[in-house]
């Protein structure tokens, strides 16, 4: 999901941002509902796994490869030139195209989370979000007699399943470093109510001062009601398929996604990024913010 910052809409509206984050939980969850039909994979996570990988040079993981394949591709097409854009492989080649002149929304930062997000994305949400499938394949190998170590979790499906990754994983990052532009925007809005935090680096101030409860609360019960909505099949009428209870999607999975990873994490980002707010600016200058 892409936003249009040449639109005459101020990028760092709340209700703009909040919009383009409601939009983004849509694309999450149907991204997930498409890798849940596939089983967990484990060996495209694992540097190494792939001999046809190695033979190549490349010694990480098949799902770090795809990243880089496809990332080389968009950077040349002049993806990771907005603003809202954060690529999981370095060292990637310039755009083809001449860059877009987008207006300077974003003080200028380093913060990239994209580590941590691949981290937990592997780690701990694949594994819950493919379980159905995963344990649908063990249970059809094993009445065939396949019970050899490595294959009870393996479907083969490792383009499809690394894909479909790679579009969580972007929808993902895109999520969480929208925090930048919700820190940027709170901070214009009044200034005076972080420098103190920022110039004493008191995270704990800065993040009672961008977080809402009731605006956490509120979209994770949204949230589990579209994962649970959008989780089932429809018949030809539009209404649910009822089949016993099964659900083409673990909509507690989803929530605690949100709920025990990317909320976190976007907090992180959004501190991060407001301590990052005042370098580079004159003693003058950041005085001058103090008072507004």
């Amino acid at each position: 999901m892409s936003q249009n910052f040449f639109l005459a809409d101020d990028p760092l509206s709340l209700e703009r941002i909040r919009s383009i984050l409601i939009r983004l939980e849509d694309t999450i969850i149907f991204s997930l509902i498409e890798r849940a039909q596939f089983a967990h994979n484990p060996k495209i996570y694992k540097p190494g796994a792939f001999k046809e990988l190695k033979d190549a040079g490349f010694q990480g993981s098949w799902l770090e490869w795809f990243l880089k394949e496809t990332e080389t591709f968009h950077a040349k097409a002049r993806r990771y030139t907005s603003p809202d854009e954060y690529p999981f492989t370095n060292n990637l080649p310039p755009p083809v195209l001449q860059p877009l002149d987008f207006p300077k929304i974003l003080y200028d930062n380093s913060v990239n989370a994209n580590a941590r997000i691949l981290e937990f994305y592997t780690n701990d949400i694949i594994p819950r979000i493919t379980k159905q499938a995963t344990e649908s394949l063990t249970a059809a190998k094993r009445a065939k007699g396949i019970v050899r170590d490595g294959e009870a979790d393996d479907d083969g499906n490792y383009g499809s399943a690394a894909t479909i990754d790679v579009e969580v994983l972007q929808a993902i990052s895109k999520r969480v470093h929208y925090g930048k532009f919700v820190s940027e925007s709170k901070f214009l809005e009044k200034p005076s109510d972080f420098v103190p935090h920022i110039l004493s680096m008191n995270r704990e101030g800065l993040e009672k001062l961008i977080t809402k409860p009731a605006v956490e609360k509120a979209l994770l019960v949204r949230l589990t009601k579209k994962a649970t909505f959008y989780g089932q099949d429809l018949g030809p009428d539009g209404q649910p398929v009822v089949d016993g209870g099964s659900t083409r999607i673990d909509a507690e999975g989803v929530k605690d996604l949100y709920e025990k990873y990317i909320i976190p994490l976007t907090k992180d980002v959004e501190v991060d990024y407001l301590l990052q707010r005042l370098d580079g600016l004159s003693k003058a200058e950041i005085e001058e913010l103090a008072q507004k």
